[in-house]
């Protein structure tokens, strides 16, 4: 018996229910571009298919259209390493890897605290009601990103529609090549400025190593870029409705009673917005979970339903915002691809959260609840718009 991808939900902020209603950790499956292969749902087969090398990333290996920003019938750009094996991907990794570190962080951190608090001075003196990603969850990760490569946030509305397009499960091929080009462009333009009169910015600091061509540091931008946006700014949002939802625990968020760095991490594996299998192919015949994967054939990785995993998550279905398992949760992956700028992504949510609840202790929904637009057309889940009011 096969499936194909659903996305049916019983609350706005649970994985499909036709995944989570299957005990099955394994199974076949029907991909959308019909290819026939396998679901894992359960997190220890999560884990071990992601942190797997005979499970390749590569996109020349994949015989899966990817559900995303990148097009399935053609290679991906110079610097994109998501879709890499080594030695490529452990070559931009290790360069990268020296750029996302703990003393930038804590550099940046106090920039973000501050942006932080003119997101919510702007909406107290505009007044409710306010749509909360206009408003906050979108702008501050998008000043982050930009800050840290040195693009101008003066050009965010660009990258922002280019990535909206990207990203919109529906949008036409042509869309999708015209909104390419046009980022690619516009960071060809910025790679150049950069390596000309570098700055003090990520992307200064890689153009001037050497050891990237300018098409590699184009494709590091365009995917640091996006993805150092689009993800935060959807959990930001997501992660403010759910609270919403479940007042206790927004209540225990604002008055300090959980750690807010804890409370981020549940967030993160109660929500997984990326709502779409993380995709590998066998490199050979793998035995897993008591069947044969054959080599060619593709596993997905359902991260949302393998962070509900009764079987690691005792009571997973709850959001519990005081709970001491959710570390180690795969909402950002697992292995060798595991997201590069998880920590940056962890700091801007554990600043915002508690601020954003602090400053307005009587938020809440400007909307009923089911009124609220979902980003189920969209690779990453969450909300178009979260109308607030206090």
């Amino acid at each position: 018996m096969t499936e194909t991808l659903i996305t049916t939900r019983s609350t706005p902020f649970d994985p499909p229910s036709e995944v989570l209603d299957d005990p099955r950790p394994l199974r076949r499956f029907r991909f959308p571009d019909g290819h026939l292969g396998w679901l894992v749902t359960s997190f220890e087969l999560g884990r071990a298919v992601l942190g797997d090398d005979r499970f390749s990333a590569a996109h020349r290996r994949q015989p899966v259209v990817q559900v995303g920003a990148h097009p399935a019938d053609a290679p991906p750009p110079p610097g994109v390493f998501l879709h890499m094996d080594a030695p490529e991907h452990t070559r931009l990794r290790r360069l990268l890897s020296g750029q996302f570190t703990v003393r930038r962080m804590r550099q940046v951190e106090p920039r973000v605290e501050q942006m932080v608090t003119d997101h919510l001075d702007a909406m107290e003196q505009a007044g409710p009601p306010v749509d909360l990603v206009d408003a906050f969850a979108l702008p501050i990760p998008s000043l982050v990103i930009c800050e840290l490569l040195g693009v101008p946030y003066g050009d965010h509305e660009r990258f922002q529609h280019a990535t909206k397009v990207l990203f919109t499960l529906d949008s036409s091929k042509e869309d999708a090549e015209a909104a390419r080009a046009s980022l690619g462009g516009y960071l060809r333009e910025h790679v150049r400025r950069r390596t000309a009169e570098p700055g003090q910015d990520l992307l200064s600091d890689l153009a001037a190593g050497g050891e990237l061509s300018e098409e590699e540091l184009i494709g590091i931008s365009q995917l640091l870029l996006i993805a150092g946006h689009e993800t935060t700014a959807n959990m930001l949002a997501l992660g403010t409705f759910a609270l919403l939802s479940n007042p206790e625990q927004a209540e225990a968020v604002r008055e300090g009673r959980v750690d807010a760095a804890q409370a981020v991490e549940e967030l993160l594996r109660y929500l997984t917005i990326v709502q779409f299998p993380l995709v590998r192919t066998a490199r050979e015949d793998i035995e897993l979970g008591g069947e044969v994967i054959r080599a060619g054939e593709a596993v997905g990785v359902h991260m949302p339903a393998a962070n509900r995993d009764p079987a690691r998550f005792t009571e997973g279905h709850k959001l519990d915002v005081g709970s001491q398992e959710a570390r180690g949760h795969l909402a950002f992956g697992y292995g060798a691809h595991q997201c590069l700028g998880q920590q940056f992504a962890r700091m801007e949510m554990r600043l915002a959260y508690p601020a954003l609840l602090r400053r307005f202790p009587g938020l809440r929904l400007a909307v009923a609840p089911e009124e609220v637009p979902l980003r189920t057309d969209m690779s990453v889940y969450g909300v178009h718009r979260l109308m607030v009011e206090w």
